[in-house]
């Protein structure tokens, strides 16, 4: 085969460190637009890009030239950065350390983004940390408990 081909669709989640509720509504916009971007640039395009006050929640296509490694630090450096202009009470924002990252069925891609979009209404009922262990069991993955630290 002379060209190579992928379509790898990956569920990626992140937490603001320690879980701070520190993401106000009037910025989640510009930091959702913000991180399509750099996902558009590592040639990953987002499907669904969503966010809350603590966490992040993509769904994109991962690029075959790219690490998902490197496209997570990517997003979560570019987006930390953006999020430190914005004011004083983002001088010492950061994400957690680690992430969640699932690959995502063909057949699935229309279930997850429209997990993904209502995430408002989905936080009113379920905390981060249930919502990380029910996906966690759906795939069938064992939590190591130290991912909320």
């Amino acid at each position: 085969m002379p060209h190579s081909y992928a379509r790898i669709a990956i569920h990626l989640i992140f937490s603001t460190k320690y879980r701070r509720p520190i993401i106000p509504d009037d910025l989640r916009g510009e930091l959702q637009a913000y991180i399509i971007g750099i996902l558009r640039n590592l040639d990953s395009p987002s499907i669904n890009t969503n966010s809350s006050s603590d966490h992040v929640h993509s769904l994109f296509l991962l690029s075959r030239k790219q690490a998902l490694e490197h496209v997570v630090e990517e997003v979560k450096r570019g987006s930390s950065k953006l999020l430190k202009t914005k004011g004083a009470r983002f001088a010492d924002f950061h994400w957690q350390v680690g992430y969640a990252a699932f690959s995502v069925a063909q057949d699935d891609i229309e279930s997850v983004s429209a997990y993904i979009d209502n995430q408002q209404e989905h936080h009113k009922q379920v905390s981060f940390t249930d919502e990380i262990r029910t996906i966690f069991e759906e795939c069938g993955y064992p939590l190591d408990e130290h991912f909320f630290d």
